[in-house]
């Protein structure tokens, strides 16, 4: 499944579904789910009239990533859905790695690795792999291989439709919806959620599963940067309301007190052996941590004052009309 939302992003929708369609493990199907944009839905229809494959649907419920997705659950008919952002193109196994996984029946959701595709060609000397997720990538500090993880990253992942049954579908007022502060951590709340549903549920990432993510001109810029940091410490918020700062908080307190010292140790390394971007990379790692914090507590302000915004929804799989066929996954 692929959510869209712009025009301006023509050519990495069309990038995204042609990454789809030269997968090593075919998708049964592809969505592309458009959010409020009738234009955009009735050109990817023109362009995409004579593939039966390939199937686009207006987004159901409110503007925005979340019930995006839900309306995509809710259509598909395969087993497992897989989730691409529509600036990103996955590598020829990604599908067939999502796959593999799914012979354990433990297994309920699966995540991959995201690579950024930087719009200069290199990464900026001054920003940290640490805050990778800034730009919708893996970060440094998740473990390589197939591991077991908290949650899986939205960006790049897949569930099994049953995940949705147990857990519901993702929560609206919580993720992103355009050009409005670029919240996020609603796949965080799901995979919460779904393991308390289901205690025995196993979440994955497999780093063989790689997707390439644009990260455009302007999201390379320090400015971008402080605004998602912040925006992240307020979706935090929301998420520990939800689900509890014990759980909610679990992996980021590890990320703070190991991770990011880590990470200020090398770039401050760098700095003294006169390697470029050393000391920036240090800053950058403690100025998105305290920004970050202080989103955190604004978050926390807010929603101790409003009681949180969003909203759970049910399962969009018991929402779908019938059942559909089984067995290869649909992206």
């Amino acid at each position: 499944m692929v959510c869209v939302y712009t025009e301006d992003r023509w050519a990495d929708i069309l990038a995204a579904v042609a990454s789809v369609r030269a997968q090593s493990r075919p998708a049964l199907e592809t969505l592309l789910v458009v959010d409020h944009n009738p234009v955009l839905r009735e050109r990817l229809g023109r362009e995409y009239e004579d593939d039966p494959s390939v199937r686009v649907v207006a987004n159901a419920g409110p503007r925005g990533l979340s019930a995006g997705r839900n309306t995509g659950i809710a259509e598909a008919r395969g087993e497992v859905v897989a989730f691409l952002d529509d600036d990103a193109v996955a590598g020829p196994g990604w599908l067939r790695h999502f796959a593999e996984a799914y012979g354990d029946p433990r297994v309920m959701a699966v995540g991959g690795r995201t690579e950024p595709a930087w719009a200069s060609g290199r990464r900026p000397a001054w920003f940290p792999e640490e805050f990778d997720w800034v730009v919708g990538c893996t970060y440094r500090g998740l473990p390589p291989g197939r591991v077991r993880v908290r949650n899986v990253l939205g960006g790049n992942a897949s569930f099994r439709r049953t995940a949705f049954d147990a857990a519901g579908g993702f929560a609206t007022g919580i993720g992103r919806d355009g050009g409005r502060r670029p919240l996020g951590c609603e796949e965080t709340e799901l995979c919460i959620r779904l393991t308390r549903a289901l205690p025995g549920a196993v979440l994955l990432i497999d780093d063989r599963a790689v997707v390439r993510h644009r990260v455009p001109a302007a999201r390379e810029r320090f400015g971008y940067f402080r605004t998602r940091t912040y925006a992240e410490g307020l979706s935090k918020a929301l998420v520990a309301r939800s689900v509890g700062a014990d759980k909610g908080l679990e992996s980021e307190r590890r990320y703070a007190a190991r991770v990011l010292p880590a990470g200020v140790a090398r770039g401050l390394g760098d700095a003294v052996r006169g390697r470029p971007g050393g000391a920036g990379r240090a800053g950058a790692i403690v100025a998105g941590a305290l920004v970050t914090a202080a989103g955190y507590l604004a978050g926390t302000v807010r929603a101790r004052r409003d009681g949180g915004r969003f909203v759970i929804p049910p399962s969009p799989v018991a929402a779908a009309k019938g059942d559909g066929p089984s067995g290869k996954g649909a992206a």
